[in-house]
């Protein structure tokens, strides 16, 4: 009977000690890695100039206008994806430092409205509209600090604060639209920037790893947009970018 019961124990034991180490023991490391897969959405925060729906002339053309009046500026949510790594370094039981750069491709948007009935505009623009496609491959270089609750089981929720430095690699790569006319010309947004960010998520441990579903808000410290002297990027006097993010992390 002894035998039995000291059998029963162990095994409770060895079965208890595999339990808390599924996720691949990962809790005990001081340093760990993975990577990462980003549903991205963006939009622009506009401020518009004091003058933004002023006809447009054309400076190279005896200040003939080529636009009509506008009637709104918006920056309709565009999707994009990522795809990167995770570096957490452990700094006490419920603080981590991390970081997860990322490569990613998005396109952002921008809808203008001109009045009708059209006199200067393009007949391109249908019904009086037209979109600008700012397209972007962005290096996210983001530092967070990860405060995390306590382990219950195989599940821990967290939150994340930090800011990201932003590079797009396609900045210098824009098509050179220096020999079209002004109404042709595209809107583009600014080399590198910073923006900070806030995040929710939770820790799901599996035998031999961890899985972290996330959703971030990031939002950009200033201005992203280079402002040149065209249709499009006058009528604009700030344009903050602002993401939304979805992501699954695997350590």
């Amino acid at each position: 009977m002894k035998k039995h019961l000291l059998i029963l124990l162990f095994s409770v034991i060895a079965l208890n000690a595999k339990a808390q180490n599924w996720g691949g023991g990962i809790d005990e490391e001081s340093f760990n890695w993975g990577f990462g897969f980003q549903y991205v959405a963006s939009e622009f925060k506009i401020t518009r100039t004091p003058n933004w729906r002023d006809v447009f002339l054309d400076y190279e053309q005896y200040n003939r206008p080529i636009t009509d009046r506008l009637n709104s500026i918006s920056s309709p949510l565009s999707a994009g994806f990522g795809i990167g790594f995770v570096l957490n370094l452990k700094l006490t039981k419920n603080l981590d430092l991390r970081s997860t750069p990322t490569l990613v491709f998005n396109d952002r948007l921008v809808d203008y409205q001109y009045e009708l009935p059209s006199v200067n505009i393009p007949t391109e623009f249908t019904e009086g509209r037209t979109q600008q496609k700012v397209s972007a491959t962005m290096v996210d270089l983001p530092l967070g600090i990860k405060l995390k609750s306590e382990r219950r089981r195989d599940f821990r929720a967290y939150l994340l604060l930090g800011a990201k430095y932003s590079v797009d690699l396609a900045s210098g790569k824009k098509t050179n639209d220096s020999d079209k006319a002004l109404i042709y010309k595209i809107l583009k947004n600014k080399k590198n920037f910073a923006s900070y960010e806030a995040a929710i998520g939770f820790d799901l441990y599996f035998e031999y790893f961890k899985m972290s579903p996330e959703i971030k808000i990031s939002h950009s410290f200033g201005d992203v947009l280079k402002h040149e002297n065209h249709p499009f990027a006058s009528p604009i006097e700030k344009a903050i970018l602002r993401n939304f993010t979805f992501s699954l992390f695997f350590e």
